[in-house]
């Protein structure tokens, strides 16, 4: 891959056209076995995302946030770090998180609140991360993970730690302070951060035309002395390549980055959401039509690299590992009561002791 490549963000970056062509000088050259991964990162995101619609619509899950349609933006960008970075997400990354060593189990621990959640079920389902993944979980306000990651970014620099943050964010998060402060002080201290802003078009019911009078994300970087690259959002290898590039620069003491994937939401903005009210079916249509994993797809078997038969035997096991996890999670039961009163001091103090002695007791335990 050439690393002299020049963006401007006016132009979008692209590699890979609907039909699987390839413009074959940005070609990142990965091997079988890399492409295959990516390839099997973005079915894993969308049957996940089938089955999780479905659980909460069934009344079995409380809560869901889809993210059929970004695949490529999530799974190319994590594709590009190293194992000592950081994530710092949004709540419609778990592809990345997949990528990173989240299991699927784990995922459905997390959105059941489970027992065996990692996260105590003191998060929102949907909303999972893990230490050892280096994946900081999401927090639902809008935009509030940015200037944390650009302090995670400051810390790694004055440590002179060679790790490199990422933070996803989408477009309605560019219409909040915490935007604008996060890459202020960014581009001021120079700061190792990529900034992943998956422009799918809809803050919820917001169109992207009516955040912002700029003609696009990435030109916003200008404003705060670095680059700012725009890219097909639903090309899985022109994210890659972006980002790669931008986590590249970084980890060199070059400073951060602001990258706009440019793709769409296809389904709700979570169970919550009835898109229907505020976009028609023929915008979703069109954008059906960019499958970023059909997409992909072409272009394995343009390469020889994929065949329907590949295609069976990675959907059936898939499926098999959802089906499993989802089996796991669902029978698991809540978690203890003790989790209640565990982890806000590493030495509980002698209040929290009888709080939790005082529940105890309420529940005949």
């Amino acid at each position: 891959m050439s690393t002299h490549i020049t963006f401007n963000p006016d132009e979008m970056l692209q590699i890979v056209a609907p039909d699987g062509s390839c413009h074959e000088s940005l070609d990142p050259d990965l091997d079988a076995t890399a492409l295959r991964r990516l390839y099997r990162g973005m079915l894993l995101t969308r049957t996940v995302d089938i089955r999780g619609m479905i659980l909460q619509r069934q009344g079995r899950i409380g809560f869901y946030v889809p993210s059929t349609g970004e695949e490529a933006s999530q799974v190319g960008s994590a594709f590009a770090l190293g194992p000592s970075d950081w994530i710092v997400a949004a709540y419609r990354e778990p592809g990345a998180a997949y990528l990173r060593g989240l299991s699927v189990e784990s995922f459905f621990h997390q959105t059941a609140g489970s027992g065996k959640d990692l996260l105590k079920g003191r998060q929102m389902p949907s909303h999972f991360g893990a230490k050892s993944a280096n994946f900081v979980p999401a927090s639902s306000p809008v935009g509030t993970q940015i200037p944390i990651a650009t302090g995670v970014a400051w810390a790694a620099k004055i440590r002179k730690d060679p790790m490199v943050t990422l933070v996803y964010f989408g477009d309605g998060s560019t219409s909040q302070g915490d935007f604008h402060t996060g890459l202020n002080f960014a581009g001021v201290y120079r700061v190792p951060i990529v900034f992943f802003c998956k422009n799918n078009q809809w803050a919820i019911s917001c169109p992207f035309a009516k955040q912002t009078a700029s003609g696009c994300v990435a030109v916003k970087a200008l404003s705060y002395g670095f680059e700012g690259v725009r890219v097909d959002g639903n090309d899985i290898l022109a994210v890659y390549v972006a980002t790669k590039r931008a986590v590249d620069n970084a980890r060199a003491g070059e400073g951060p980055t602001l990258i706009e994937s440019f793709t769409y939401r296809v389904g709700p903005h979570s169970t919550s959401d009835d898109p229907r009210r505020y976009r028609d079916d023929a915008e979703v249509a069109r954008w059906r039509e960019k499958d970023p994993i059909l997409r992909y797809r072409n272009y394995l078997e343009r390469k020889g690299l994929w065949s329907a038969e590949d295609q069976e035997s990675l959907q059936a096991e898939l499926d098999q590992e959802v089906d499993d996890a989802i089996e796991s999670a669902l029978a698991s039961p809540p978690p203890d009561m003790e989790t209640l009163f565990t982890d806000v001091y590493e030495i509980p103090t002698w209040n929290l002791r009888e709080q939790l002695e005082q529940a105890m007791q309420k529940v005949g335990q």
